[in-house]
């Protein structure tokens, strides 16, 4: 899918605003558009290819929950 930038976008809040987040999906984004790595912002109306992005991706940036042991008797 492309999409295109609006004025003061930045690859983060382009994945986040379309995917919802930008943890993990960020750094495929940038791999389907060679050069935007090199960019603080981009360009209003400027293309971006967004991926098809699994689930099993998005899930895995999620959240996370710590166990604790049981403490010895």
């Amino acid at each position: 899918m492309v999409v295109w930038a609006l004025q003061g976008d930045t690859v983060d809040l382009l994945c986040y605003r379309h995917y919802g987040t930008s943890a993990g999906v960020t750094e495929q984004v940038i791999a389907a558009n060679p050069g935007l790595s090199r960019q603080m912002f981009l360009t209003a109306g400027q293309a971006v290819t967004l991926p098809e992005i699994s689930r099993s991706t998005e899930q895995e940036t999620g959240s996370y929950g710590i166990k604790r042991s049981s403490a010895p008797e």
